[in-house]
């Protein structure tokens, strides 16, 4: 699978983005109940807890990184991903490839190993 780019966004009404850097592990965590976003992402770090949300606006979403819509069902409730760049409107960053659900069939002889979509 080809890797999966995101956007952090709203990290204004947070803690700001001056201490993100490079190499820094985020945490995603759906939010269904989100009473705004109902495919919201929240964007945890350890330490700090919420630093902002996964964009899922075309206003917000920085170059051909995913929207939080796109990613929704490609992750589980949880994944992590790495911070590739700090820019002035916004963190953008990669999920980790072991945080993608796995898609597909396996090749098996009975349906009992097959993945579900």
């Amino acid at each position: 699978m080809s890797k999966i780019y995101f956007t952090i966004t709203g990290t204004c009404y947070r803690h700001g983005q001056e201490f993100f850097e490079p190499d820094m592990t985020v945490r995603l965590v759906m939010e269904p109940d989100n009473k705004f976003d109902k495919e919201a992402i929240k964007v945890e770090m350890e330490g700090l807890g919420l630093v902002g949300y996964v964009a899922n606006s075309p206003h917000t979403v920085l170059g051909e990184s995913f929207s939080a819509g796109r990613i929704y069902d490609k992750i589980g409730d949880t994944a992590t991903g790495e911070v590739l760049y700090v820019l002035p409107k916004g963190v953008l960053c990669r999920i980790d490839e072991d945080s993608l659900l796995p898609t597909g069939i396996l090749c098996a002889d009975n349906d009992e190993d097959k993945i579900p979509f």
